[in-house]
């Protein structure tokens, strides 16, 4: 259900929109920016299924609240438009990056249809929430340089280039975003390019209180999920990275390896 309309002013230049990232969940992971722009809405509308209502809460007092559950993608920008030609400061907040499954190519190009500006807050992705607070690193030198983002291919399809079965075969490490309902044929796919025995972090709703962060061998990954009943709001993290060798070092802080600041041995 939306708010109703404000008065619009035909003579106003509205102000650009403000797209934030909320972070993964904790309010204390937000950016500085994402916090400040929060604090300065007219007007707050957010995804209330995803973002953590403390988060929504920071808004000031008078604030116009809209949540977006319930609307389609032409409610929710109804709303934005109307509120930004009115000159009012229009904050869309968004879970996790926004740049990131946030849906926000059609909102950016709504609005520039309409002449309106856009800013974007970056947010702190769920994948670097779970491997921070299972203090692992991604990219372990000789064993792992990438980190791919990626989702199973479920109702809404993924491009043929960017199947599961291709990405899996790069054995990198791999973050599978919106998988959780489809885990059964996820796990029978990775287990074609990985070692059933690599690691794979199970992270729900990560950096909110009630999260659940678990790392198992990649053959139970279904078997757990299942268990646990994740359907959504469920990160997969695979790779060798979080079981790496004691003895993995970055060349960048060897003695022995030239750059710029130091010199060699």
């Amino acid at each position: 259900m939306t708010a109703s309309p404000a008065a619009a002013d035909p003579g106003l230049t509205p102000k650009p929109v403000w797209i934030v990232g909320a972070g993964p969940g904790a309010p204390d992971l937000l950016t500085l920016r994402a916090a400040r722009m929060i604090e300065q809405a007219d007007v707050l509308v957010w995804t209330d299924s995803l973002v953590n209502p403390q988060i929504a809460a920071l808004a000031p007092e008078g604030c116009e609240q809209v949540r977006t559950s319930t609307l389609t993608l032409e409610q929710v920008m109804e709303v934005v438009l109307d509120r930004a030609r009115a000159g009012k400061t229009v904050v869309r907040l968004h879970d996790g990056d926004p740049c990131l499954y946030g849906a926000i190519a059609e909102q950016i190009c709504r609005l520039a249809d309409a002449g309106i500006g856009v800013e974007v807050v970056p947010g702190l992705s769920a994948y670097q929430a779970a491997a921070s607070a299972l203090q692992s690193e991604l990219t372990i030198p000789g064993l792992v340089q990438t980190i791919v983002l990626g989702r199973a291919g479920g109702r809404t399809g993924v491009p043929e280039r960017e199947a599961l079965e291709r990405l899996a075969a790069l054995r990198a490490s791999l973050c599978l975003y919106l998988s959780a309902r489809h885990v059964d044929e996820v796990q029978a796919e990775l287990l074609r390019h990985y070692p059933a025995d690599t690691p794979v972090a199970i992270g729900y709703r990560v950096s909110w209180p009630d999260q659940w962060l678990s790392v198992v061998p990649l053959a139970q990954m279904a078997q757990v999920s299942r268990e646990r009943s994740l359907i959504r709001t469920t990160l997969y993290v695979v790779s060798p990275a979080l079981a790496a060798p004691e003895e993995a070092r970055s060349k960048l802080y060897s003695a022995s390896h030239n750059h710029l600041f130091r010199g060699g041995a």
